[in-house]
């Protein structure tokens, strides 16, 4: 049986380029970071101008960070919210989710792209 020995050379740059890829430290911080965003977005939305108008809602939305900061949620607590969002037979929609919620999904996706380059 033959012995043999091989080794590779140069392989400094690229272990740095693959701990840099690994480094999932800005993936968090862009969710936190959008997350939040959208979070005020919603509440700046969250303005009413027909009917009783309180200030509930607008401060019932919260956000939270789980999955080890991989996952945003942001959500109005009012048990009311879906009337205003999609509106009822006797109420227009007056919403506040939607609009905030697509506006941040393009800089989510702009900023999980810049960090990927």
């Amino acid at each position: 049986m033959a012995r043999g020995s091989f080794g590779i050379k140069g392989t400094g740059p690229l272990i740095k380029a693959m701990q840099k890829k690994s480094d999932l430290s800005a993936v968090k911080k862009v969710v936190q970071l959008n997350t939040s965003e959208l979070q005020r977005k919603m509440q700046r939305n969250a303005t009413f101008t027909k009917g009783y108008a309180t200030g509930t809602t607008k401060r019932s939305i919260t956000s939270s960070v789980s999955d080890n900061g991989f996952t945003g949620e942001v959500s109005p607590g009012t048990h009311y919210s879906p009337y205003l969002i999609y509106g009822t037979r006797f109420m227009a929609s007056q919403d506040f989710f939607r609009p905030s919620f697509f506006e941040q999904r393009k800089q989510f996706i702009s900023d999980m792209e810049r960090i990927m380059r």
